[in-house]
Protein backbone atom coordinates (compact mmCIF):
# COMPACT_ATOMS: atom_id res chain seq x y z
CA UNK A 1 0.00 0.00 0.00
CA UNK A 2 1.50 3.33 -1.04
CA UNK A 3 1.88 6.10 1.47
CA UNK A 4 -0.62 8.93 1.29
CA UNK A 5 0.84 12.27 0.31
CA UNK A 6 0.26 14.99 2.95
CA UNK A 7 -2.38 17.60 2.12
CA UNK A 8 0.12 20.52 1.92
CA UNK A 9 1.69 18.71 -1.04
CA UNK A 10 -1.42 19.65 -3.02
CA UNK A 11 -0.45 23.33 -2.89
CA UNK A 12 2.91 22.77 -4.57
CA UNK A 13 1.32 20.44 -7.11
CA UNK A 14 -1.30 23.07 -7.96
CA UNK A 15 1.27 25.87 -8.20
CA UNK A 16 3.55 23.84 -10.49
CA UNK A 17 0.60 22.76 -12.64
CA UNK A 18 -0.49 26.39 -13.09
CA UNK A 19 3.03 27.36 -14.07
CA UNK A 20 3.42 24.67 -16.75
CA UNK A 21 -0.16 25.05 -18.02
CA UNK A 22 0.47 28.75 -18.69
CA UNK A 23 2.90 27.69 -21.45
CA UNK A 24 0.36 25.52 -23.28
CA UNK A 25 -0.87 21.92 -23.02
CA UNK A 26 1.46 20.19 -20.53
CA UNK A 27 3.63 17.50 -22.21
CA UNK A 28 2.95 14.99 -19.44
CA UNK A 29 4.24 12.08 -21.56
CA UNK A 30 7.74 13.56 -21.32
CA UNK A 31 7.84 13.89 -17.54
CA UNK A 32 9.20 11.08 -15.36
CA UNK A 33 9.87 12.39 -11.83
CA UNK A 34 10.05 10.09 -8.83
CA UNK A 35 6.75 8.68 -7.55
CA UNK A 36 5.73 10.53 -4.39
CA UNK A 37 2.87 8.30 -3.17
CA UNK A 38 -0.90 8.63 -3.31
CA UNK A 39 -2.96 11.74 -2.80
CA UNK A 40 -6.52 11.56 -1.45
CA UNK A 41 -8.11 12.44 -4.75
CA UNK A 42 -10.74 10.41 -6.62
CA UNK A 43 -12.59 10.71 -9.92
CA UNK A 44 -16.05 9.15 -9.59
CA UNK A 45 -17.72 7.26 -12.42
CA UNK A 46 -19.90 10.31 -13.18
CA UNK A 47 -16.80 12.46 -13.78
CA UNK A 48 -16.90 14.29 -10.42
CA UNK A 49 -13.50 14.97 -8.86
CA UNK A 50 -13.18 14.61 -5.08
CA UNK A 51 -10.41 15.75 -2.74
CA UNK A 52 -10.41 14.26 0.77
CA UNK A 53 -13.98 13.10 0.20
CA UNK A 54 -15.31 16.51 -0.84
CA UNK A 55 -16.27 17.39 -4.43
CA UNK A 56 -13.93 19.92 -6.05
CA UNK A 57 -16.38 22.68 -6.87
CA UNK A 58 -14.11 24.88 -8.98
CA UNK A 59 -14.25 23.85 -12.66
CA UNK A 60 -11.00 25.71 -13.39
CA UNK A 61 -9.18 23.66 -10.76
CA UNK A 62 -10.63 20.41 -12.11
CA UNK A 63 -9.48 21.36 -15.63
CA UNK A 64 -6.03 22.18 -14.27
CA UNK A 65 -5.69 18.77 -12.62
CA UNK A 66 -7.13 17.07 -15.72
CA UNK A 67 -4.41 18.70 -17.84
CA UNK A 68 -1.66 16.97 -15.81
CA UNK A 69 -3.42 13.60 -15.54
CA UNK A 70 -1.69 10.56 -17.03
CA UNK A 71 -2.27 6.80 -17.02
CA UNK A 72 0.89 4.91 -16.10
CA UNK A 73 0.97 1.10 -16.31
CA UNK A 74 0.45 0.84 -12.54
CA UNK A 75 -1.97 3.67 -11.82
CA UNK A 76 -3.45 7.04 -12.72
CA UNK A 77 -1.14 9.90 -11.71
CA UNK A 78 -1.01 13.67 -11.59
CA UNK A 79 2.42 14.56 -12.93
CA UNK A 80 4.58 17.67 -13.21
CA UNK A 81 8.28 17.95 -14.05
CA UNK A 82 9.13 17.57 -10.36
CA UNK A 83 6.50 15.29 -8.79
CA UNK A 84 4.19 12.41 -9.56
CA UNK A 85 1.31 11.36 -7.28
CA UNK A 86 -1.25 8.60 -7.62
CA UNK A 87 -5.01 9.17 -7.58
CA UNK A 88 -8.05 6.87 -7.70
CA UNK A 89 -10.28 6.65 -10.77
CA UNK A 90 -13.50 4.65 -10.40
CA UNK A 91 -14.09 4.09 -14.13
CA UNK A 92 -12.86 6.43 -16.87
CA UNK A 93 -11.32 9.77 -15.85
CA UNK A 94 -13.51 11.83 -18.20
CA UNK A 95 -17.15 11.93 -19.27
CA UNK A 96 -18.21 12.70 -22.84
CA UNK A 97 -21.13 15.07 -22.33
CA UNK A 98 -21.82 16.31 -25.87
CA UNK A 99 -21.48 15.04 -29.43
CA UNK A 100 -21.66 16.68 -32.87
CA UNK A 101 -22.16 14.82 -36.14
CA UNK A 102 -20.75 16.04 -39.44
CA UNK A 103 -20.47 14.55 -42.92
CA UNK A 104 -17.36 14.76 -45.09
CA UNK A 105 -15.31 12.88 -47.64
CA UNK A 106 -14.72 10.07 -45.13
CA UNK A 107 -18.43 9.88 -44.36
CA UNK A 108 -19.76 10.51 -40.88
CA UNK A 109 -17.53 12.03 -38.22
CA UNK A 110 -18.46 12.31 -34.57
CA UNK A 111 -16.81 14.91 -32.36
CA UNK A 112 -17.15 14.60 -28.59
CA UNK A 113 -16.70 17.17 -25.82
CA UNK A 114 -15.78 16.07 -22.33
CA UNK A 115 -16.75 17.45 -18.95
CA UNK A 116 -13.37 19.25 -18.84
CA UNK A 117 -13.82 20.70 -22.36
CA UNK A 118 -11.46 18.40 -24.24
CA UNK A 119 -12.65 17.78 -27.80
CA UNK A 120 -11.81 14.81 -29.98
CA UNK A 121 -13.19 13.29 -33.18
CA UNK A 122 -13.66 9.54 -32.96
CA UNK A 123 -11.52 7.80 -35.55
CA UNK A 124 -8.13 6.10 -35.96
CA UNK A 125 -6.40 8.47 -33.52
CA UNK A 126 -9.30 8.52 -31.05
CA UNK A 127 -10.84 5.04 -31.17
CA UNK A 128 -14.04 3.99 -29.45
CA UNK A 129 -14.56 0.84 -27.41
CA UNK A 130 -17.63 -0.76 -25.90
CA UNK A 131 -17.87 -2.81 -22.70
CA UNK A 132 -20.78 -4.78 -21.36
CA UNK A 133 -22.34 -3.34 -18.26
CA UNK A 134 -23.08 -5.84 -15.48
CA UNK A 135 -26.70 -4.65 -15.71
CA UNK A 136 -26.85 -5.92 -19.28
CA UNK A 137 -26.33 -2.68 -21.17
CA UNK A 138 -23.32 -1.29 -23.00
CA UNK A 139 -20.75 1.24 -21.81
CA UNK A 140 -19.16 3.22 -24.66
CA UNK A 141 -15.80 4.99 -24.37
CA UNK A 142 -13.75 7.25 -26.62
CA UNK A 143 -10.01 7.79 -26.24
CA UNK A 144 -9.05 11.34 -25.30
CA UNK A 145 -5.23 11.23 -25.21
CA UNK A 146 -2.51 8.83 -24.17
CA UNK A 147 -4.26 6.06 -22.28
CA UNK A 148 -6.99 8.35 -20.96
CA UNK A 149 -10.57 7.59 -22.01
CA UNK A 150 -13.93 9.30 -21.64
CA UNK A 151 -17.05 7.35 -20.88
CA UNK A 152 -19.93 8.48 -23.08
CA UNK A 153 -22.77 9.82 -20.92
CA UNK A 154 -26.09 8.03 -21.06
CA UNK A 155 -27.90 10.85 -22.86
CA UNK A 156 -25.17 11.07 -25.52
CA UNK A 157 -25.14 7.29 -25.88
CA UNK A 158 -28.80 7.32 -26.95
CA UNK A 159 -27.91 9.75 -29.76
CA UNK A 160 -24.84 7.69 -30.60
CA UNK A 161 -26.76 4.41 -30.85
CA UNK A 162 -29.23 6.04 -33.24
CA UNK A 163 -26.32 6.60 -35.65
CA UNK A 164 -25.20 2.97 -35.56
CA UNK A 165 -25.09 0.67 -38.57
CA UNK A 166 -24.41 -2.95 -39.42
CA UNK A 167 -21.27 -4.12 -41.19
CA UNK A 168 -19.72 -7.52 -41.84
CA UNK A 169 -16.58 -7.89 -39.71
CA UNK A 170 -14.63 -11.17 -39.91
CA UNK A 171 -17.67 -12.88 -41.36
CA UNK A 172 -20.06 -11.65 -38.66
CA UNK A 173 -22.73 -8.98 -38.93
CA UNK A 174 -21.78 -6.38 -36.32
CA UNK A 175 -23.68 -3.31 -35.15
CA UNK A 176 -21.31 -0.43 -34.52
CA UNK A 177 -20.39 3.19 -35.03
CA UNK A 178 -18.62 4.73 -38.03
CA UNK A 179 -16.61 7.92 -37.61
CA UNK A 180 -13.86 9.62 -39.58
CA UNK A 181 -13.17 6.61 -41.80
CA UNK A 182 -13.11 4.04 -38.98
CA UNK A 183 -15.73 1.55 -37.79
CA UNK A 184 -16.03 0.51 -34.16
CA UNK A 185 -18.03 -2.70 -33.60
CA UNK A 186 -20.34 -2.58 -30.60
CA UNK A 187 -22.22 -5.89 -30.55
CA UNK A 188 -23.18 -8.74 -32.86
CA UNK A 189 -26.32 -7.78 -34.78
CA UNK A 190 -28.06 -11.04 -33.91
CA UNK A 191 -27.42 -10.46 -30.20
CA UNK A 192 -28.66 -6.90 -30.46
CA UNK A 193 -31.87 -8.19 -32.01
CA UNK A 194 -32.28 -10.64 -29.13
CA UNK A 195 -31.74 -7.92 -26.53
CA UNK A 196 -34.21 -5.60 -28.22
CA UNK A 197 -36.80 -8.39 -28.53
CA UNK A 198 -36.88 -8.41 -32.32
Amino acid sequence: MSATVPAPHLDSLTATAKSVAAKGPPPVHLWHPDYCGEIDMRIASDGTWFYMGTPIGRPALVKLFASILRKDPERFVLVTPVERVGITVDDAPFLAVAMEQESGRLGQSLTFRTNVDDQMTAGPEHPMRFEEDPSGGMKPYVKVRGELWAKVSRSVFYDLAALGEERIIDGKSMFGIASNGAFFPMIEAVRLAELSGE
